[in-house]
């Protein structure tokens, strides 16, 4: 598994987790809103290595934008949801564009 899939997997799961109804804007506003911050900071580090590695980047972008406007409490659940369900699926696209070298020859 690429390290760019695995940074989409873990945005996108804590996405989803933060936009949980009330759990979410528990653990947002009961941290005093530094998990924002530091899924700001994973997604561009994502957008990052998505950017070298030629995967997609819009779950990564919306969810600087996410991150970004988050401080609105119901439009950032929704976005939240929005931006996880799509770092979701694009990190189950990720190794599909990766062209991997053939198996090398068998013995026998």
């Amino acid at each position: 598994m690429s390290n760019v899939k695995t940074l989409l997997l873990i945005t996108g799961i804590f996405e989803i987790i933060i936009g949980v109804p009330v759990m979410g804007g528990l653990i947002v506003m009961g941290l005093s809103y530094i998990p924002l911050v530091v899924m700001l900071a994973l997604h561009i580090v994502t957008l990052v290595l998505a950017s070298q590695h030629n995967a997609d980047k819009h779950g990564s972008i919306l969810g600087i934008v996410t991150s970004v406007i988050a401080i609105i409490p119901i439009v950032g659940m929704i976005m939240h949801l929005i931006t996880g369900i799509l770092l979701l699926v694009s990190a189950s696209k990720a190794d599909r564009n990766q062209s991997f070298p053939p198996p090398p020859p068998s013995s026998f």
